[in-house]
């Protein structure tokens, strides 16, 4: 088990240092919320009626589609990898197998931190504040946010190690998340939407981390939202993060 831990924090720290000297594979992921904040607080926001501040609907439906996207990274990373030779490099190693897809995501929890503070900033300059709440419930919305992302890192990881190359990874992946976070409630109100779309997005797991956010950060009804998140997370995780590491054993055994 401490191996584990310290090959993993080894690859974490290897690819924080990737990011560090190629900056330009964060850019689209910091850049991109800064805009879609921009563009439906100032374009959309005022013909959307969503009985409340927009401002303070839309930032936590931008928060968690942000932190989802965040996980494409560990796709186009480990597609990169494989392509390069560096996994056969890695199985060569004594290190445990788990370790490289381990430290890949945790890296993303990183990157997603810095995303996050990126977003709740543009969001306090444009109007957005925590009201209605407590700071454990502040500290506990995010805490959830990371741990759902965490739970799309392991997928985007599964995504990675079955794609052939980076770009078929980042567009396989934004073609399974846009629809997901387009169907929600993270940018309009789900009443709104046509009866099947609206039965949809109930279920939709980003509907249901997006109200909790909203329970959380600014004190709407929270319903089952905050321990139905929770679970979306974990399972996402207990699920993904199993098939992943058997399939990155199978792709270095070759």
């Amino acid at each position: 088990m401490n191996e584990v831990v310290t090959d993993s924090l080894v690859i974490l720290k290897r690819n924080l240092i990737r990011f560090r000297r190629q900056p330009e594979m964060l850019a689209g992921y910091t850049i991109q919320p800064i805009m879609f904040v921009l563009l439906f607080v100032y374009v959309f926001g005022g013909s959307i009626n969503t009985g409340m501040d927009y401002v303070d609907f839309l930032i936590p439906g931008i928060l968690v589609q942000n932190i989802t996207f965040g996980g494409a990274l560990t796709a186009v990373g480990l597609v990169e990898d494989l392509n390069k030779g560096l996994i056969d490099r890695f199985r060569s190693l004594p290190m445990a197998r788990s370790a490289v897809l381990t430290g890949r995501t945790l890296a993303d929890v990183v990157v997603n931190i810095l995303m996050t503070v990126i977003v709740i900033i543009v969001g306090l300059l444009v109007g957005f504040s925590f009201s209605n709440t407590t700071v454990p419930n502040v500290l506990y919305g995010l805490f959830l946010l990371l741990l759902f992302g965490y739970g799309f890192s392991w997928l985007f990881a599964l995504i990675g190690l079955i794609s052939t190359s980076a770009e078929n990874a980042q567009q396989f992946g934004f073609i399974l998340i846009f629809p997901l976070t387009f169907i929600s409630s993270a940018f309009v109100p789900v009443e709104n939407m046509p009866p099947v779309l609206e039965a949809f997005a109930n279920v939709n797991p980003f509907t249901i981390t997006v109200d909790a956010m909203r329970h959380l950060f600014v004190g709407t009804p929270a319903g089952n939202s905050v321990w139905g998140a929770t679970l979306w997370s974990l399972g996402l995780i207990a699920v993904f993060a199993p098939i992943a590491v058997l399939k990155y054993r199978r792709v270095s055994a070759r």
